[in-house]
């Protein structure tokens, strides 16, 4: 554990807290990705099937099972209790665009050819690209709400934190994970568009909409 591991996964942490609270207290799901949010829930599940199997430490337990939780309860809120405020006309993502390739990658470049190591490796590509449905959704709509835009920002924030911490980890314990880091420098690519127009304008208390 080090200090930018640590920030990376408060980051994360904060990013699901948010996007919890915007749901619950507004009731409603609107311009939120439903299917980026399975997509999460499938990362984390394929990821953590060993919580109870490999004891890491006290915090690593807990920060799997929150966000296990978590990504479950989300998907309970957007399909189950607020369905009616889920706008399915803009989250038009075809998921298996992403889950087909990504599980064929998995299946062949990975660490070690075991089920559970494909399944982690599955889902560390996964988790790279399971945004686009989310981006996708942000661009046909041409905006997104303030509370979204925080959450989005606190989710890139966690992965830019993480490349950070890899290098600090390559430099101070020789370690070095080419699949995590090629796959988190893609999943931060992926948000530099965001990055910028968050920048430029959420923080300077205007709404985020995309040029026409």
């Amino acid at each position: 554990m080090n200090i930018f591991r640590l920030l990376g996964d408060l980051s994360h942490l904060l990013a699901i807290i948010i996007l919890l609270l915007k749901i619950w207290r507004t009731r409603s799901c609107a311009g939120v990705s439903g299917k980026s949010q399975i997509l999460f829930a499938l990362v984390f599940t394929t990821r953590y099937l060993d919580l109870f199997t490999n004891f890491i430490s006290m915090y690593n337990s807990a920060m799997k099972l929150i966000y296990l939780v978590c990504s479950y309860a989300t998907v309970f809120l957007m399909y189950f209790k607020f369905k009616a405020t889920y706008d399915s006309n803009h989250d038009t993502f075809r998921m298996e665009f992403l889950v087909v390739p990504v599980g064929g990658l998995a299946f062949l470049v990975n660490h070690d050819f075991t089920p559970l190591e494909i399944l982690w490796t599955f889902s560390i590509y996964l988790e790279a690209v399971a945004i686009l449905p989310q981006l996708f959704m942000i661009s046909k709509t041409g905006e997104a709400e303030t509370i979204t835009s925080h959450y989005l920002f606190a989710l890139g924030s966690y992965r830019a934190l993480y490349i950070v911490n890899w290098v600090f980890r390559f430099y101070t314990e020789g370690f070095f994970d080419l699949i995590a880091i090629v796959a988190g420098c893609v999943q931060t690519i992926l948000y530099c568009d965001f990055f910028y127009l968050y920048i430029t304008k959420v923080l300077k208390g205007k709404q985020l909409t995309l040029p026409a």
